[in-house]
Order: structure tokens, then sequence, then C-alpha cells
């Protein structure tokens, strides 16, 4: 009877976990669905929704009392949509490499940063240092927005403003990487950096041969939330970057009108494509990295 009980309790909560996978993962395979759609079929499904979205943009707003029809399979598979994005509207292609050419120098870099600022935290510890830690925990509760101003400040008097180093330098130094890999550093035994010590390793050695590997799942999360941090960025390029040329598909995304909306949806899939491969590849250093689990390896 109480096995019985336990297998229905555990069917319950299987039932109610995938109920709320399903609710969450919908919109990603609505944009998806609707990406392949021509737009004769988006603008009969959707299009009480954009005429009244055109009709707010000029002032006046109207109910919508028609029933949106929300199709996950198109009627007719199509790839017009693709094609317009990836040949014959550049811009939306250009935008993606503006990403592409912010984001991943920020990661690397990050990462490479925070990883000695990580071990000069766990290895040497002092007054000073803990201040220096604490700081650091103060910026990372920080939102974004409150220094925005000083960043701009500080980027003016670099005289890089309307430059990508106006966003590459504070995303090199950002201190939530800082934090996470500090936090799991000091859960590797000391025993085991002593008997390196005994062995003859240097600090560099027991940095790249012991804290680095065992820190591997760490890393692996700090980079996905990181790249998600900046791949999905708005406010630092239309602050810091004057020139739309320069601006990433982000926050182009925000532009594109609803006389565009299947193109909208065709961009926005192109631009989930990466964080999705990193995310399914990283899953479970994700989840690793979080919980702090793997800190050993017998």
């Amino acid at each position: 009877m109480i096995k019985r009980k336990r297998i229905f309790s555990k069917a319950v909560r299987t039932m109610i976990a995938a109920a709320f996978a399903a609710l969450f993962l919908m919109p990603t395979v609505l944009t998806m669905a609707n990406s392949f759609m021509s737009k004769t079929e988006i603008a009969a499904n959707y299009g009480a929704i954009l005429d009244n979205a055109s009709e707010s943009r000029k002032g006046s707003r109207t109910f919508v009392s028609e029933k949106v029809n929300l199709k996950f399979i198109p009627d007719q598979v199509t790839f017009s949509q693709y094609a317009s994005v990836l040949f014959r509207s550049p811009e939306y292609l250009l935008k993606f490499w503006n990403s592409v050419i912010l984001v991943a120098p920020i990661v690397i870099f990050q990462l490479l940063i925070a990883a000695l600022a990580a071990y000069s935290f766990t290895r040497f510890r002092g007054r000073i240092k803990e201040i220096i830690f604490f700081v650091y925990i103060i910026l990372m509760l920080m939102p974004y927005q409150v220094t925005l101003v000083p960043n701009y400040l500080v980027s003016k008097w670099l005289n890089i403003i309307n430059t990508r180093w106006a966003i590459l330098l504070p995303g090199f130094f950002a201190p939530f990487s800082v934090f996470l890999l500090t936090k799991f550093m000091r859960r590797i035994p000391v025993s085991l950096i002593e008997s390196a010590e005994i062995d003859g390793a240097g600090e560099w050695q027991i940095f790249t041969r012991v804290c680095l590997p065992m820190s591997k799942s760490s890393l692996f999360s700090v980079a996905i939330l990181v790249f998600i941090d900046y791949w999905n960025m708005v406010e630092q390029p239309l602050i810091l970057l004057s020139n739309t040329d320069m601006h990433p598909l982000s926050v182009f995304l925000s532009k594109i009108n609803t006389g565009e909306v299947g193109l909208a949806f065709a961009v926005a899939t192109i631009y989930m494509v990466p964080t999705l491969l990193l995310f399914l590849y990283g899953e479970e250093y994700l989840v690793e990295g979080i919980a702090y689990s793997g800190a050993v390896k017998g």
C-alpha cells in the first residue's frame, strides 16, 4: 500500500512537472513553428493582434474580439522567411555576427580573469582580500542599470565611446564569475593542494593541474550563464554604441515592425540556436556546477 502511494505521488509530481515544462516551452516551440509559415498564414492566424498593435502605435486601442489561432504545425512548410533573412536581407546576418563578436570575447576573457582572481581569493586569505571579495559581492548585487552611468563616464574618459571596447572591457571584469568560481574553488579540499605542494608543484601548476580540472563543471556553468546574459543585452549597446551598424541582434529584434512579423519569427529562431546548443551541450555541467556537486572526483 505504501509502495503504491509512493508510485502515485511520483507520477503526480512528474505530470505536474511535465505540464509546467510544456507551458514554459510553448513560446519557444511556437516561435520555431511559426518561422516556417508563410506571410499569408501568419496574417490569417494573428491578423487581429497585428492590426490592434498597429492601431496602438497610432494612439487608438481596440478590443481584440477575434480568436487568435495558435498553430504548432504549419499548413504548408516554407523556408521563405529564412531565405529572406539569410540571403535577401544581409543586415540580419550582420547583426547576428555583431552579437558573436561582442559575446565570444567577453565569455572567454571573463572566465580567464575570473579563474585567476578566484584562485587568488582561494589560496591567499587575509583581511584585505576578504574586504576586496566583499566589494565584489556588493558590485554583483547591484543591477547593471546602476553602474551604467559610471561605465559611460569611464568609457568617455577613455575615449572608447561608440567602440566595441566600451562593452568588452566592463564585460571582461564583471564580478559575477569571480564570486561563483571563488565559492566553488574554496570547496576543493586543502589536503589535495597540500599534496601537490609536497610533490613540488608551484602555484601555476596547482592552478592549472588541480584547481582548474576540478572546477570544470563550475567553469561550464558560469560560461553558459555569462553567454546568456550578454547574448540578450540591450541597454549596453543602446547607451554605449551610437553607431547602429555595431548593434547586436538583441537590439535589432525589438525594431522589427509588425509588417515583418514573419521575419521576426525566423530571426528569433536563428537567435535562439546558439543558446540552445550551448545549453544542450553543457546542461549536465550547468546543473553540476550550480549544485556544487562533483567538487571531488573519486
